[in-house]
């Protein structure tokens, strides 16, 4: 359930795209797992700076409330409206229907000093 195709943080965020153009962000099938029935997601608005490391959302499960972080610096230039209504759908699709945002990143170079799909699954144990 780790795709080889993405970028991963330690925080369990999971970035698609090289950092050329938009990448699209969303968290990982471990921690939509390990949070358990999401019921609540907060995203930024689409032009919203945001800071690579610093929380710009969360996700609310009826387990706990965590924050989301962004794994790349930049500017947010689309967001996944569709959970506001449905949260449920990063449980069954993080990695599709399920992503958060998408976020032009200032530094696009950054996106390649994240974790690879075999680093992330060292760090989770998968």
């Amino acid at each position: 359930m780790i795709p080889d195709d993405l970028r991963y943080t330690a925080e369990h965020e999971w970035v698609a795209g090289d950092g050329s153009g938009p990448v699209r962000v969303g968290i990982t099938h471990f921690a939509q797992d390990a949070l358990g029935d999401i019921v609540y997601v907060q995203l930024p608005e689409v032009g919203a700076a945001v800071e690579a490391g610093e929380s710009f959302g969360e996700v609310e499960s009826t387990k706990s409330v965590s924050e989301i972080y962004a794994p790349v610096g930049g500017t947010v230039v689309a967001r996944n409206d569709q959970l506001v209504d449905t949260p449920e759908i990063i449980n069954t699709d993080p990695y599709g229907a399920g992503w958060l945002v998408e976020i032009a990143p200032s530094d696009p170079a950054a996106v390649a000093g994240l974790l690879t799909a075999e680093a992330y699954r060292e760090l989770t144990g998968s």
